[in-house]
Order: structure tokens, then C-alpha cells, then sequence
């Protein structure tokens, strides 16, 4: 396990929370605000402590779905709970073996953009900013073929992300727009213990740039809700 375990923050943090350990935190660093965390515990929340837009999300999924990031498996429990065919997957190897523990009965240690399900499904969900996968508008296309692949006809991709437009307009975070990049590409890094990440790229995209990115991908824009700020829950309906 050890070596499956390099470099893999979320995981270990995971595991040593499931072991008893408290009051963990996962150090992330950025390019664009101050440094920060994530508490661990947040990772294990349970339905009534999610924020209203997971809520919704896992409301709005239908028949068979696939948790992209699904991490430790909240998500992915409450949905077995309401009796949802549901698969997890992450590319955390630690993640998966908590997925496990907990008790989610299908979970996939893999990529998702190598992922060769046997199957289609209905819905990929990707919460927590999940579609940041796609890494750049340029990458966009790359994504959205990908999920192409996975989707049944007429299948859904359930998202949330949020428009980072606040930090170059609120006096608090007030930072420069870049010049020559989107302004929700963001250069990311993990750590926890001795296990950190590589720098790695993570999208943040507004809705309106959404819709237009979805549309020529082949896709359908519905916006589901909006958060407290400048987030959003979104399903993108595959085209027929």
C-alpha cells in the first residue's frame, strides 16, 4: 500500500482519519489567492451537512451514475442509500480503499479520462468543482468527448463551479485578472504529511462561458440553482 500511497495527500489524510485521527488538515497552495485548507472531516459529511447545492445535485441524479472524484464516498452513500446504481471513481488510491470501508459497493481505482466502464451511464456526477478535471478551456473539447463516451443517449452530467470573477472584483481579494489565460485556470498543489501533489491545473468556469462551451461540445446548458457566491449547480444534457 505504501507505494500505491505516494504522493496521494487526499488519501493518506483519509485513511488516518478513518484510523481516529482528528483535527487533520490538507495544506493547498495556489497561484492566485493565499494559501489554505481543507478540513478532513469535511471529506466524511454527511447528507445534512452538505451545502444545498450537493443537496440538490444528488436530488437530480437518475438511473445508473457515476461519481467522478467521488473521494472517501459521501456522496456516493447517499445515493445507495436512495437505491441509485451508482460507481465511484478517483484516481486517490488511499480514497478508494476508505470508499470501501465505508461501505460504497462499487468503487474504481482509475482515471477518468483512461476509464472503460462496460457499460454506459445515465449521469456523471461531478461535485466540488468537479469538472476542474478538464485542467483548461482548451482541454474543454477533451472532456466532453469523454463523457460522450460514458453517456447513454440523452444522458446528463450533473456539475457545480463557481465564477471567479469576485476575486478581481472584491476590495478583500482583490487581485490582477491575467492576461493571457482564462481567468478561472488555476495552478493547484496538495499536501498532507509527507505526501504532496505535483503542481497540477484545475477549471473554474462562469455559467455563461459554460453554456457556450457545452452548446458546441453537444451539449444542452440548465442551470439548476445558484449558491451563496457566485457558484452554481448546472445539469449539461447530452444532445440527442
Amino acid at each position: 500500500m505504501g507505494e500505491k500511497l505516494k504522493n496521494d495527500p487526499l488519501g493518506q489524510a483519509a485513511l488516518d482519519y478513518l484510523s481516529g485521527k482528528r483535527g487533520l488538515e490538507i495544506e493547498v497552495q495556489s497561484n492566485i489567492v493565499e494559501d489554505d485548507v481543507i478540513p478532513v472531516d469535511y471529506l466524511f459529511r454527511d447528507y445534512r451537512q452538505m451545502p444545498p447545492l450537493e443537496q440538490r445535485a444528488l436530488n437530480h441524479c437518475v438511473g445508473k451514475v457515476l461519481d467522478i472524484g467521488g473521494a472517501v464516498g459521501s456522496h456516493a452513500l447517499e445515493l445507495q442509500k436512495k437505491g441509485v446504481d451508482v460507481t465511484l471513481l478517483d484516481t486517490s488510491y488511499g480514497c478508494c480503499q476508505v470508499a470501501r470501508q465505508r461501505g460504497v459497493k462499487q468503487v474504481v481505482n482509475e482515471d477518468f479520462y483512461t476509464y472503460e466502464p462496460s457499460g454506459q451511464y445515465d449521469t456523471l456526477l461531478l461535485m466540488m468543482n468537479g469538472i476542474g478535471l478538464a485542467a483548461a478551456i482548451d482541454h474543454l473539447p477533451v472532456f466532453f468527448n469523454k463523457a460522450k463516451q460514458l453517456l447513454k443517449p440523452g444522458g446528463q452530467i450533473i456539475l457545480d463551479s463557481s465564477d471567479l470573477r469576485y476575486l478581481y472584483i472584491d476590495e478583500d481579494s482583490y487581485c490582477e485578472v491575467p492576461e493571457e489565460a482564462y481567468y478561472g485556470e488555476v495552478m493547484y498543489t496538495m499536501a498532507y504529511g509527507g505526501h504532496k501533489t505535483n503542481p497540477f491545473e484545475w477549471l473554474f468556469i462562469d455559467p455563461v462561458l459554460l453554456t457556450v462551451k457545452a452548446k458546441e461540445n453537444g451539449f444542452n446548458f440548465n442551470k439548476l440553482a445558484d449558491g451563496e457566491h457566485y457558484d452554481y449547480l448546472t445539469s449539461l444534457t447530452l444532445i440527442k
